[in-house]
């Protein structure tokens, strides 16, 4: 017999993820609430796939609403299909450069730019790390220090 905690929405969440980089090869990252799940975990930036949007539309428009800066979308990095107790979700993780604008605080509780070496400081939510093992093996190949 299953219980209603055995299983999973029919349907997993999309979530757009951005890898930002700068101009000195560092990534964003910010903390999340307190309040939210894995609240004071680190993560990258991103969030949920609206109707009718594409998942570059979706990095960007996430970005501007949570960090209030403007970063152009590259290629794709990395898809990821993780299921957590209550909650699968897909995340589309890609690699975006820092823009413009100063990043604000808006849905976090701090952000940083970090060194990619550096990631393995910060705690992230279970999923974050396969995209971690990503962005250190895209960094290998394009000579990212």
């Amino acid at each position: 017999m299953t219980s209603k905690t055995d299983q999973l929405p029919s349907h997993p969440v999309h979530i757009g993820v951005a890898v930002i980089w700068n101009e000195k090869q560092e990534i964003l990252i910010d903390q999340r609430l307190a309040e939210d799940a894995f609240g004071g975990f680190w993560e990258f930036p991103g969030g949920k796939l609206e109707a009718g949007e594409t998942i570059e539309e979706c990095i960007k428009r996430e970005i501007k609403e949570e960090l209030d800066i403007e970063i152009r979308v590259r290629e794709k990095l990395i898809n990821i299909d993780h299921s957590y107790p209550n909650l699968r979700v897909i995340l589309h993780v890609y690699n975006c450069d820092f823009v413009s604008g100063i990043p604000a605080t808006i849905e976090c509780s701090q952000i940083l730019w970090v060194n990619i070496h550096e990631l393995d400081q910060y705690q992230f939510p279970p999923a974050n790390t396969r995209i971690i093992n990503a962005i250190l093996h895209y960094a290998s190949q394009w000579s990212v220090k």
